[in-house]
């Protein structure tokens, strides 16, 4: 056990004014949103000309990596953000099923630009009217084709939503508890 004096020699080492005295605590919760938020890993789903729209976001001009959301990864199994811009048909959609099935939980998507969000202007028996009949969507981007702002407060509100400790919209689709830290 320490004795006095050698606490008298820790604290001339390190003044309370330091850093290195300092202890920071929180709940394991928060420590792994924190780093969920700050890292979001997106897995592109480029169908139709939103993605060049998706393109420009992670641009130099836009930087999408200011917001730790620059890595795309192109195998669901290392994503946890989808983004699907375009339109969706109903040949493709057994294909976009499958590949958000693959991807860890918890996932999150953005559905970006009308035709992905409500089939756009396609009011045919071949396009999907609206990618919430394939998987949950937890936020829409309007627009045809959407600015890149937009496609970058969508990711600033699914950092917002994941800050907050809030199911994604799988999650809350299936009732499911969240998956323990």
């Amino acid at each position: 056990m320490a004795e006095k004096s050698d606490l008298l020699i820790l604290r001339e080492r390190f003044p309370e004014s330091d850093p290195r005295e300092s202890a920071y605590t929180t709940r394991v919760d928060d420590f792994v949103n924190w780093g969920r938020k700050n890292s979001l890993w997106p897995m592109p789903m480029g169908l139709a000309c939103c993605a060049i729209e998706l393109m420009a976001t992670v641009g130099p001009r836009y930087d999408l990596a200011r917001f730790g959301a620059e890595a795309l990864r192109f195998s669901p199994r290392q994503s946890d953000l989808m983004i699907v811009s375009g339109t969706v048909t109903k040949k493709m959609a057994p294909f976009l099923k499958r590949i958000y099935d693959q991807m860890p939980i918890p996932r999150w998507v953005i559905s970006m630009g009308a035709c992905a969000s409500s089939g756009g202007m396609y009011r045919s028996y071949a396009v999907v009217q609206g990618v919430d009949e394939i998987i949950p969507v937890d936020v829409y981007i309007s627009g045809c084709p959407p600015r890149p702002e937009a496609l970058i407060e969508a990711v600033l509100e699914i950092r917002r939503k994941i800050e907050r400790g809030g199911k994604s919209a799988a999650e809350l689709a299936a009732g499911a508890p969240r998956p323990a830290a």
